[in-house]
């Protein structure tokens, strides 16, 4: 990513808290990037990121089946 200069207590910007929860769906996040979101993430930001993200799950999951049943 490309906020790695980033201090503790900097918010980061909506785009690299959609990455940060898109890592975090997949399962693939390491401990120091996880430690620097807890101190950079905007709660707000988070919220949103993880509807937006439940939502592109259940559209891709009924895209699948819809497909699959054809």
């Amino acid at each position: 990513m490309s906020d790695k200069n980033l201090t503790q207590g900097t918010e980061r910007s909506f785009s690299s808290t959609l990455a940060a929860i898109a890592w975090s769906f997949v399962g693939l996040r390491r401990k120091a990037d996880f430690d620097r979101d807890v101190t950079a993430l905007n709660p707000v930001y988070v919220i949103m990121a993880g509807l937006i993200g439940v939502a592109v799950l259940i559209a891709t999951l009924l895209g699948l089946v819809a497909f699959a049943t054809r």
